[in-house]
């Protein structure tokens, strides 16, 4: 029995090469679950993977794919039987633990959620890490109270992999959507998500010259961090909250404790890497139900491992739009 996977090996100038190689299952790493690898996806993490190493990877050569969707084809753990459909997001798989860019992957049991009926495995690579934890992010602010009525949500990056997800389900639960990008031309696509307002992100660019400024946002979904997220926190209504899950714009921001203890705003840090399973299930759950999933269609290219090594540098960069689905049989 053998896979195909894209192989990856990191060079003495800690530049990461990749080669397609067929590799026996003996290579697969230890889990009491087998499954048959139909898609994976290309998140940020997996651009750092692919490019450097991002510092993620311990151990090379190395499998990358921080999720994958696909069939149980074996198992040792009672949860799981051959036939099952199953999502994997998480638990440092693609890092530590060689993850989805194969057509096969051993994994522990416990890492892996069913499918809902309504989701396949090609859909569910659609939404993939990304549009998991953007639900993770409406599920926290909604779990604050913010409703509809509460005024507007802003969504920074929003047409990247988690801006759109995350435009696309706040829509659908009838928020009204400002949705911040550096892309204007991408102004249509995100329209058509359901956003309400398009922003520049150039209004956003710049540090607050003071630590609140008038009062506009209900909520935030922020999915970049650094000077936006300063900006973006300066402008939350009072009793807001923000969701917190991104930092393409850098780990740190120039903010100001005065929105938190004048304004009574919140912040809630979105973990969706060793999240425990119930909420996962109740995440893929509400996927099943809250995204409208004919306009996740609209987001989604399809590229082959083949493809990868070349799209690594264009995530980095902010210049994917939408979800990169990755057919690991091309």
């Amino acid at each position: 029995m053998s896979l195909r996977a894209l192989v990856l090996s990191q060079g003495a100038d800690r530049k990461v090469s990749g080669a397609i190689e067929t590799l026996p299952e003996d290579r697969l790493p230890a889990g009491d679950v087998t499954v048959a690898v139909d898609y994976s996806t290309l998140n940020y993490k997996d651009g750092l993977v692919l490019t450097t190493g991002g510092g993620l990877v311990k151990t090379w050569p190395h499998v990358g794919g921080i999720d994958f969707s696909g069939t149980v084809t074996a198992s040792d753990n009672p949860a799981f039987k051959p036939g099952d459909k199953v999502v994997l997001n998480g638990w440092r798989v693609g890092e530590l633990h060689w993850g989805g860019y194969a057509t096969k992957a051993r994994v522990k049991g416990d890492w892996l959620v069913k499918l809902p009926a309504a989701i396949s495995t090609r859909r569910a690579m659609a939404i993939g890490t990304a549009g998991y934890t953007s639900m993770l992010c409406v599920m926290a602010l909604e779990k604050h109270g913010i409703k509809p009525s509460a005024g507007e949500v802003l969504v920074t990056g929003a047409a990247g992999g988690v801006g759109s997800v995350a435009v696309a389900v706040l829509a659908r639960l009838g928020f009204s959507v400002v949705a911040a990008t550096g892309r204007p031309q991408e102004g249509d696509y995100l329209k058509a998500l359901g956003a309400a307002t398009i922003m520049d992100r150039k209004e956003l660019s710049e540090a607050p010259d003071r630590p609140l400024l008038s009062e506009r946002f209900a909520g935030v979904v922020d999915t970049v961090s650094g000077v936006m997220f300063a900006r973006a926190l300066a402008q939350v209504k009072y009793g807001g909250a923000a969701a917190v899950c991104g930092l393409a714009g850098g780990p740190s921001f120039p903010g100001s404790i005065l929105p938190f203890i004048l304004r009574g705003v919140s912040v809630y840090g979105i973990d969706s890497v060793m999240l425990p399973k119930a909420p996962r299930e109740e995440a893929w759950r509400r996927l099943g139900t809250d995204l409208p999933l004919d306009k996740l269609d609209s987001t989604v290219s399809e590229a082959g491992l083949g493809d990868l090594m070349a799209l690594a540098p264009k995530i980095l960069k902010g210049e994917v739009r939408g979800r990169v689905v990755v057919d690991v049989t091309r």
